[in-house]
């Protein structure tokens, strides 16, 4: 559940003293007892299940066999997955896993996969996890956790977290960075008064996200080595083309553009800092403003606006027609977030060091302090996160499903204001968009 911010109140804020955040995982803590999932022990070894087997699996395989061999985490590749047969004989090769599907509830009922990384194309990720969660797997599910349109299976999704016994990690690797959890005990003790505006965005450039995509084989043909129905899953049903099953981000269809691609990385942590939980409205304007070609339909340029009933803003502003970010960057590259209290501001110093809070200047123009920054973003620490939490039979991950749906809530209203030209509304009380 969301926790309030506390109402405004005045601090002593001691430069020299240290935040205390979230620290990086130790895998074996002392005297933690293993859990045991489906009458099963994490204690000896961890199986790993990938669905999903092309590009960002490929950079999970990466992190996961560093912790394997270089940390000498007891993680085993137990089975992988893709509806492309050709890159799952890949896989299974480099990993040398057990077992391999083209299915993935074949490897969901498979006993020896304990945890699943979900990197499959945006509108699969939400019904898998939810079958992964309801098989008795942990999840690590890459970003964002649904499709646009997909809003009541976000809900869902977050329900049966919520419900579930096992761990799940939403693949924000920007909530490994331990400026957002000082930042949000900053706004927590009242440093920059009554929270009251939140800014972030995404700038780059270059379509190679989406049209620069890797096709692995031009010749593919939907037969018994690719499972093209399976593909489309629920979205629109259309004839095959390679484009589509490798390129899949240029289409709506299947992704958002930088709208559910790139601002859950921007977008997550500035909700985790300022507390907030539903917005009540959300305006948004958006489309192709460089990259039009004849396939993609998905924008490369979205802003939106939203506002909460804690009388709180957020907006976020972003392009991939240009890379001018204008604060510092940051992880994945997003930039900096500026948090905007009645008392002063939050943001990042250009040292990418440090924390600066900038009292209002009415305030006697006192100079910026700053907090150093403990530890910088780290994926591999999102995953022994994770895989400490699944070991311990702990919930309390870095990303987790609550505060996926409270980003990806956000993203869905943007979407539907900027196609139906309308705001878009919250009903808080039926958790529906209106």
């Amino acid at each position: 559940m969301n926790t309030p911010l506390p109402p405004p109140s005045r601090r002593t804020f001691l430069k020299t003293a240290a935040v205390t955040v979230p620290s990086l995982t130790s895998w074996m803590r002392a005297g933690a007892a293993p859990a045991v999932v489906g009458g099963k022990s994490l204690n000896s070894r961890i199986g790993i299940g990938f669905i999903g087997t092309g590009g960002r699996a490929g950079a999970h395989m990466r992190m996961l066999e560093s912790l394997r061999d270089q940390e000498k985490l007891p993680i085993e590749f137990a089975a992988v997955c893709d509806v492309n047969w050709a890159r799952v004989e890949k896989a299974q090769a480099r990993l040398k896993a057990a077992k391999a599907y083209l299915d993935y509830r074949q490897l969901l009922a498979d006993p020896a996969v304990d945890v699943v990384c979900i990197a499959t194309p945006d509108h699969h990720h939400g019904q898998q996890a939810i079958d992964a969660l309801q098989a008795g797997k942990h999840v690590y599910c890459e970003k964002p956790v649904t499709h646009w349109r997909q809003f009541a299976l976000t809900r869902q999704l977050a329900d049966v977290a919520a419900r579930s016994p096992c761990a799940f990690q939403c693949g924000t690797q920007a909530m490994s960075d331990g400026a957002w959890h000082q930042m949000r005990q900053l706004v927590q003790e009242g440093l920059i008064g009554r929270p009251l505006f939140g800014e972030t965005g995404f700038f780059r450039i270059g379509d190679w996200g989406e049209r620069g995509m890797k096709v692995d084989d031009p010749n593919l043909k939907p037969g018994p080595g690719l499972y093209w129905m399976a593909f489309q899953g629920d979205a629109p049903k259309r004839e095959f083309s390679v484009d589509r099953l490798f390129r899949w981000r240029l289409f709506e269809d299947y992704a958002g553009g930088p709208v559910t691609d790139l601002y859950p990385h921007c977008l997550t942590q500035v909700i985790y800092i300022l507390g907030v939980g539903f917005p009540e409205k959300v305006v948004a304007l958006g489309g192709i403003h460089r990259y039009d070609y004849e396939l993609r339909d998905v924008p490369d340029t979205f802003n939106l606006i939203a506002e909460y009933p804690e009388k709180v803003t957020i907006s976020v502003l972003g392009t991939q027609a240009n890379d001018y970010n204008a604060t510092p960057l940051r992880g994945a590259g997003q930039r900096c977030p500026v948090i905007r209290g009645w008392e002063g501001s939050l943001s990042i110093d250009t040292n990418n060091k440090d924390i600066l809070f900038t009292p209002l200047r009415e305030k006697g123009a006192k100079p910026p302090q700053r907090i150093p920054i403990t530890h910088p973003e780290n994926n591999l620490e999102l995953w022994k996160n994770l895989l400490t939490c699944a070991r311990e039979g702990r919930k309390d991950t870095w990303s987790p499903a609550e505060l996926a749906f409270r980003a990806q809530t956000v993203l869905h209203m943007a979407m539907q204001a900027h196609r139906r030209g309308v705001t878009a509304k919250f009903d808080s009380k039926r958790r529906e968009i209106v």
